[in-house]
């Protein structure tokens, strides 16, 4: 019997198919026993060859949609319902940004937001129960401001911002409907 010398898979690469399965799921290409059998060969899957093929069978992965909003000079302003792709960029070199993403329509579950923004500040904020990341922000001038929600479950969209301001302030809120 030869022996199955493919490199071991670590927690990123096991979790990254069950996210997989479950969207396969939550589609409709997996009944709830099809899931659950995918599941299992997922999480007991300890090499790249078994864990390929325990998700040979699953949809094509869809690649993440990239949208960049640019201003040289002026305000930057989204508000309303309005769509927000799974990676955005946003570069401003002299203006605010304000970025109200409390009704928006997230493509994805979550998002990554990567700021450029020279002079003047940004204001995001966020829907009641999203989940925010904004450690990898590097303000030069004034440092990030955040008021987490009360009472939250964290269910929302998850939110990671990522980039530099230069001279202004990250102020980040959560809505309060």
């Amino acid at each position: 019997m030869p022996e199955d010398r493919s490199p071991a898979i670590g927690d990123a690469d096991r979790n990254a198919v069950v996210e997989r399965v479950q969207s396969a799921y939550s589609e409709g290409y997996l009944t709830h026993e099809e899931m659950e059998q995918q599941l299992h060969q997922v999480l007991s899957a300890r090499t790249r060859i078994e864990l390929d093929v325990a998700s040979a069978g699953l949809p094509a992965l869809r690649p993440a949609s990239t949208s960049t909003i640019n201003a040289a000079s002026g305000r930057i302003v989204r508000r309303g319902v309005w769509r927000v792709p799974r990676n955005l960029k946003v570069v401003s070199m002299y203006g605010r940004v304000r970025l109200d993403l409390s009704q928006a329509q997230f493509e994805d579950g979550a998002v990554d937001i990567d700021l450029n923004v020279m002079h003047g500040g940004v204001k995001l904020t966020l829907p009641r129960d999203a989940v925010v990341d904004f450690e990898s922000v590097h303000t030069e001038w004034k440092d990030t401001r955040y008021k987490p929600p009360r009472r939250s479950t964290g269910d929302g969209p998850r939110v990671r911002i990522t980039g530099v301001i230069g001279f202004g302030r990250l102020k980040i809120r959560h809505a309060r409907r």
